[in-house]
């Protein structure tokens, strides 16, 4: 008998889990980046294939609406709304617009969040440890991730004396977030950084060639869906004028000089984890905020030989990924 209900008491919960597995879920996706880019597509295509493992199987016993917001605030918002009056289980905010959009649109559905900066500095949570409320999720970068970006283009462009610091104020993270540790290292460097904000694509242009006016010039192009979007047409200008960059988002396969900051495909891994604990009853305000478990550095030596710099032997040996 005592073995019997042992028995029962492993079974009864293994039907239950497999009963809330098969009854079909729906979590939404909203992304701040474009449907078009590649590598957007490969951060979803992970989301889906973690939640598989986890088994959670799209078009089975999972449904996820997948929504894209291109950088463009206003259809960001648009799609939040759209995306919570479905009312999923979960939905997962890529982008620190994103979340926020979201977060003013419900305080029940649970929200987690990649590719965000500064989660307390823009109010989506409490702490790190003790989120609160109904957001959680990964960030991407720490509060020193500025002064190490001054820090690589120095050693990549040693010609840097000026950099502009590239983004756009309604897609963007708080800049107040990167400009302690930029401030703080570019004197060290010789460099005199300065804000320059752009409000739509055809301001960039202005931004890149005013930096090739003078020798020196570089340009910061701060982690921005907004940028991300244009990421094409900001690499070809900086090719154009000649200016190195260094980049916030991964830009290196589109022709970007030179990276550094999270892995976002392990991002979109962890996360789904996190989506499969909520589907399975924790709650957001038990699961803490985690910081970038890796960080990545690429360089495009193609890039590089094309603006006239020769890379040192260091930093292709400290390179994550090196681009021939």
């Amino acid at each position: 008998m005592i073995a019997a209900i042992a028995s029962a008491a492993i079974v009864s919960p293994l039907a239950a889990h497999a009963q809330q597995s098969d009854r079909q879920r729906l979590i939404g996706v909203l992304m701040g980046f474009a449907e078009s880019d590649q590598f957007s597509q490969s951060l979803v295509a992970q989301l889906r294939d973690t939640l598989a493992k986890l088994g959670w199987k799209d078009g089975a016993n999972l449904r996820i609406e997948v929504r894209w917001g291109a950088g463009d605030a206003s259809k960001i918002a648009a799609l939040a709304k759209e995306l919570v009056e479905l009312r999923p289980d979960a939905i997962l905010g890529q982008t620190t617009p994103v979340a926020k959009a979201l977060a003013r649109e419900t305080r029940t559905i649970p929200i987690v969040f990649v590719t965000v900066s500064d989660p307390i500095g823009s109010g989506l949570a409490a702490s790190l440890a003790r989120p609160g409320g109904n957001v959680t999720g990964f960030t991407f970068v720490e509060h020193d991730t500025g002064g190490k970006w001054v820090e690589l283009l120095k050693e990549i462009a040693p010609q840097t004396t000026r950099a502009a610091l590239l983004f756009n104020p309604t897609t963007a993270p708080p800049l107040e977030f990167y400009l302690p540790s930029i401030k703080s290292a570019a004197p060290s460097f010789g460099i005199e950084t300065f804000v320059a904000a752009v409000n739509d694509k055809e301001e960039i242009e202005g931004v890149i060639s005013a930096q090739a006016r003078d020798p020196g010039g570089s340009i910061i192009v701060m982690p921005d869906a907004f940028n991300t979007t244009n990421q094409h047409l900001i690499v070809a200008l900086a090719a154009r004028y000649r200016v190195p960059a260094i980049y916030g988002n991964n830009f290196a396969d589109a022709g970007g000089l030179i990276y550094y900051g999270a892995n976002f495909l392990e991002s979109f891994r962890l996360a789904a984890g996190y989506v499969d604990r909520i589907l399975r009853g924790t709650t957001p305000e038990e699961l803490p905020i985690q910081l970038p478990a890796k960080f990545e550095l690429v360089i495009n030596l193609k890039t590089a030989t094309a603006l006239g710099l020769t890379v040192p032997q260091s930093l292709i040996a400290a390179a994550d990924e090196v681009i021939e």
